[in-house]
């Protein structure tokens, strides 16, 4: 972690990308990835589908996890506020869409084996937790929307952001606290993993349109502010030959048009599903309208028989009577 006092090369692309390891999320990261690769292979075996966009999305959405935190991109964002941004925009809004692709609890309850009868395993706590009432308000959109706000505005717009940037465990904290928040606000929206709050497609467009106009609004906020919003990024390193406020404008720049990437995403990840599912409907129509078409030729076969009898019936009487 840089300071102050360290000489740092100039801000550009391979500076920028070059490594520097963030142990926390570098370990977080392979965890999360050996985990997810384990319940896919899991399923493969068994002759299971899980599908290969899935893990791609998973995969990809950890890789922009690490190039956020374990590059040199980290520690530009403890001096620069655009590199900041950049960070905070990435894992709060483009990581949690990727990660949330992957369907993680969806593999997770088609990975783990039922527990036997009574008993209860790794299995039925994470069903116990989905249902729990502390997850049903953490991503209720009551909850999830402000706080995504809040997150915005509570951290800059106040002390806070220069007190977490002050220690290394708060800064860490301020990262995993970015990426919880995407994937609590875009978890009901994305509607790819079961969860308490299943709206239908309308109300998810509408749960993403809430929340970005504030976005929107705070990058341009930013983006015309005067004066320093925040004392950490006040005094970067020589160096790096910046001027600060136009620093700020370009964090403020970065927030505003990053919105629009995650809702395009978003967008069009709804439309695939919401088309798909219009589709499933359109299939269980057409299964049921064959079973009624066949219930319909049985009927018809059955009154058609029944005729044939009749009429053999008829014929048969005269015989029968003499």
């Amino acid at each position: 972690m840089h300071h102050h006092g360290e000489v740092l090369a100039p801000y550009s692309l391979s500076t920028a990308l070059s490594w520097s390891a963030d142990w926390v999320f570098l370990l977080g990261s392979l965890v999360a990835l050996v985990l997810y690769a384990a319940g896919a292979v899991r399923l493969w075996r068994r002759g299971d589908r899980w599908p290969v966009g899935r893990v791609i999305a998973w995969t990809a959405g950890l890789a922009t996890v690490v190039l956020t935190t374990c590059t040199g991109l980290n520690d530009y964002g403890m001096v620069l506020f655009s590199a900041h941004m950049l960070q905070h925009m990435v894992l709060s809004m483009l990581s949690p869409i990727l990660l949330l692709l992957g369907a993680p609890i969806t593999l997770t309850l088609r990975a783990l084996r039922p527990a036997p009868k009574g008993r209860k395993g790794p299995r039925e706590l994470v069903v116990a937790l989905l249902q729990s009432r502390y997850v049903r308000v953490v991503s209720h959109p009551a909850f999830t929307i402000p706080l995504f706000v809040a997150s915005l505005y509570g951290l800059y717009f106040t002390p806070l952001f220069d007190f977490l940037m002050g220690h290394r465990i708060g800064h860490l904290a301020m990262m995993v606290h970015f990426l919880a928040v995407g994937l609590l606000f875009f978890w009901p929206i994305m509607g790819v993993d079961p969860g308490p709050h299943r709206p239908g497609y309308v109300m998810r467009i509408l749960e993403l349109f809430m929340g970005m106009p504030f976005h929107a609004f705070f990058g341009v906020a930013v983006m015309m502010a005067s004066t320093l919003l925040v004392d950490t990024f006040a005094h970067p390193p020589a160096s790096l030959g910046t001027n600060t406020l136009t620093d700020q404008q370009l964090a403020g720049g970065i927030t505003w048009a990053f919105g629009e990437i995650p809702t395009a995403l978003v967008l069009i990840a709804l439309v695939f599903q919401w088309a798909k599912s219009e589709d499933r409907q359109a299939r269980r129509r057409d299964r049921a309208a064959d079973r009624d078409g066949d219930a319909e030729l049985t009927a018809y076969n059955a009154y058609l028989a029944s005729l044939e009898a009749r009429s053999r019936g008829t014929e048969r009487s005269p015989e029968a009577a003499g």
